[in-house]
């Protein structure tokens, strides 16, 4: 084949992919989300920086190309697991319960609906090779990171499955890791027992003064009237058993931010002190909650919509459904035409650092929590749960489709996800190709430096 003819077979795939991208992140951003170009801007800004942040931007893309995909592993459409939907490295972080433990769990759950559990391992995978590739590991050391991940999903699994474990009880704390996710939860411990952070958390008498965050804006006296009254609203949407007095959820202040996440670029928060008990203040956050990403790509799911029409009661169930001590506080209220989820907003959490994943075996214990709390939160939101939608066990539906080739199962995930690593890495190459010749949004892209969040 000439040089010529091979240039222009190239260049057509990649002319045709980047006008996918455009038609995808147009539809999306754009028409579905309804992003001003400033807030396109300040997303594809974030997006640009490296292949890992445009995946984090881009799941709709990932969803685009996963669902239309063969693979031999997934559960049947009536077998269903309840998908985090958005599993990546930077979903899971060290927070407290409302017991005040301290504990390492997944902790977004805005893209949360029914659909095969293998969207969430694939997701999450791919994951894992672009944060190895981005700390400068070795293919070999990658192909471990994958392979030590799958097999403890599997082992987890299989406890839940035998009874030698309960998803429903498990929690992650610093008495069952290791490495950099217990030296994460030994430091939110002692930053939480430390006298003068206890004293000073309890004490503080406005919302700027316990959030550090000059993006924060006072409501106008309309918009805050009209908050004081769905506030009504979110209090009657909290669970009744663990309900109280309504003076207790009395707002004292409420401010206004954009999303700061990569993919929250555009949806509404809203910060709201109340009144608590004693001295206590408490922060809460209300979050705007849109249709999740999966659903634009699954089998219309009747029994799923019936329960969770309003998105941010979709986003409580989802949270209510996965972890072993859900936020007390969560509930939910539509706000000028937007729906909303509410919790509270925790001034002690803690994540893994960049300089927490720069050893071999950091990664590999990293990996292995991270498989074995993926494992509970299917495994915990189905059956097991009280207020479950689903008559059937996630892990023994899971482990029917895996365990009669289990050699095969980890084969086959790791040679797709070395492939669509090379995808998400080219993708960002054309990304910025697209950037680049859009000038609306080179303008907003290029506007300034994104703070750090």
């Amino acid at each position: 084949m000439s040089s010529g003819i091979r240039n222009e077979i190239t260049e057509t795939k990649r002319y045709l992919r980047k006008q996918l991208l455009a038609t995808i992140f147009n539809q999306f951003d754009g028409k579905l989300m309804g992003l001003s170009d400033e807030d396109r801007g300040n997303k594809y800004r974030k997006m640009s920086k490296d292949p890992y942040s445009f995946f984090r931007g881009s799941a709709y893309l990932f969803y685009y190309d996963v669902t239309g995909l063969p693979f031999t592993f997934h559960t049947p459409e009536n077998k269903p697991t309840w998908l985090l939907g958005d599993l990546h490295f930077d979903n899971i972080s060290a927070f407290q319960n409302e017991k005040k433990e301290v504990v390492f769990d997944v902790d977004d759950f805005d893209e949360g609906y029914f659909g095969s559990y293998l969207y969430d391992v694939l997701r999450m995978v791919v994951s894992i090779r672009l944060m190895s590739s981005q700390h400068g590991y070795t293919g070999d050391d990658t192909e471990e990171f994958v392979e030590s991940f799958l097999n403890d999903y599997i082992g987890q699994l299989q406890r839940f499955y035998s009874g030698e474990e309960d998803p429903v009880q498990l929690q992650f704390t610093k008495a069952n890791t290791s490495g950099p996710i217990q030296n994460v939860l030994h430091n939110l411990e002692e930053k939480w027992t430390s006298t003068e952070v206890e004293s000073s958390a309890a004490q503080f008498d406005s919302i700027k003064t316990a959030i550090d965050d000059d993006n924060l804006v006072d409501l106008s006296h309309q918009e805050k009237e009209e908050f004081l009254r769905v506030w009504e609203d979110y209090i009657e949407s909290i669970s009744s058993n663990i309900k109280k007095h309504p003076q207790f959820y009395a707002v004292k202040d409420v401010m206004k931010k954009a999303g700061a996440g990569i993919g929250s670029t555009g949806l509404e928060r809203y910060y709201i002190m109340i009144a608590g008990e004693g001295h206590s203040n408490i922060i809460l956050e209300a979050k705007e909650a849109r249709t999740p990403i999966p659903a634009y790509f699954f089998p219309y799911d009747e029994t799923f919509w019936k329960e969770n029409q309003h998105q941010g009661r979709r986003v409580v169930h989802t949270q209510q459904a996965m972890h072993h001590k859900a936020d007390p506080y969560l509930g939910y209220l539509t706000f000028n035409g937007h729906d909303f989820y509410v919790r509270e907003r925790s001034l002690f959490t803690n994540e893994l650092r960049d300089d927490d994943l720069q050893e071999f075996d950091s990664m590999v214990d990293t990996v292995k929590t991270m498989a074995k709390i993926t494992a509970k939160i299917h495994a915990r939101a189905d059956v097991d749960i009280e207020d479950g939608l689903m008559d059937h066990h996630s892990e023994e539906a899971i482990l029917h489709e895996i365990e009669s080739n289990r050699t095969r199962f980890i084969q086959q995930l790791m040679v797709w996800s070395a492939y669509y690593q090379k995808v998400v890495e080219a993708d960002f190459q054309l990304f910025n190709e697209w950037i680049s010749e859009t000038p609306k949004l080179q303008d907003k892209t290029n506007k300034k430096p994104i703070r750090s969040q």
